[in-house]
């Protein structure tokens, strides 16, 4: 299928390694002009150095941290300077440190809020108008799971997650008549270096093994197994697609069936 994206300009928040590398590289991959952005310039380089060397897309990138107050001008001046505007927007950030309700402490819902809903409504904000004049724009928020159903142990991400899903889906059918699209990508066990410390963490609490954590969590999977970036990143990339126009508002799982819910 041809996703329609070659030359479209696309800026993927978080985007050094995991889930943000992988959808940088699939949407590169069709074609698109990438802007990546993080906080490491060694690995942003190396990542747009591979991807250009790949093709047939090309990437940029630009330094940037979620949590600081000039985040949202520095990532606009970039978009402006780089790319002269945007039509693909994948709202991404880092998962806070794992902990229960009580753990969620004014300094650390403040922080959090900060770099994981704050930046990326105010980005979103700061492109949409670029986006309705030219009638065409695709915004993918990436979430989590824990969305629809709560992650145990994980209550800060759960909170500030479900935030997004109520912005995303009235985002939606505010920017739909201009062409734009807004939809929320919720990831289950996706294998990357974020899933590893979990399970860490999670090994630590229980006194049990990673290996026997690990065997434990694939076998709640109905496929059996942890996805992989790259499937997680196919799917994110039809949703920025111009075949997926008419799909908008909703709510998507790539979680190999895990979650109960309907």
């Amino acid at each position: 299928m041809d996703l329609g994206i070659a030359g479209k300009r696309a800026l993927v928040l978080a985007s050094s390694r995991g889930l943000g590398k992988g959808i940088a590289v699939a949407l590169a991959r069709e074609g698109a002009h990438v802007l990546l952005c993080g906080r490491s310039a060694e690995t942003l380089k190396a990542n747009c150095e591979a991807i250009n060397a790949e093709g047939p897309g090309r990437a940029d990138w630009v330094q940037a941290d979620l949590s600081d107050d000039g985040f949202v001008d520095t990532v606009a001046s970039a978009v402006t300077e780089k790319l002269g505007g945007v039509d693909i927007l994948v709202n991404n950030s880092g998962g806070p440190t794992p902990g229960s309700t009580e753990d969620m402490s004014v300094e650390k819902l403040t922080t959090y809020f900060q770099s994981m809903v704050l930046g990326i409504i105010t980005l979103t904000n700061r492109l949409l108008p670029g986006m309705k004049e030219q009638r065409w724009g695709r915004i993918l928020t990436v979430a989590s799971s824990g969305v629809i159903e709560p992650i145990p142990g994980l209550a800060l991400s759960n909170t500030l997650r479900a935030a997004l899903a109520g912005w995303s889906k009235t985002l939606s059918g505010e920017v739909a008549q201009y062409g734009i699209t807004s939809n929320l990508l919720l990831p289950g066990s996706i294998m990357t270096d974020r899933l590893t410390s979990l399970d860490a963490a999670a090994a630590e609490r229980s006194g049990k093994s990673v290996e026997e954590v690990r065997a434990a969590s694939e076998a709640a999977i109905p496929a059996r197994r942890y996805g992989t970036v790259a499937e997680f990143a196919a799917t994110a990339a039809f949703l920025c697609s111009a075949p997926a126009s008419y799909v908008t508002g909703s709510l998507v799982r790539c979680d190999g069936g895990a979650a109960s819910s309907l």
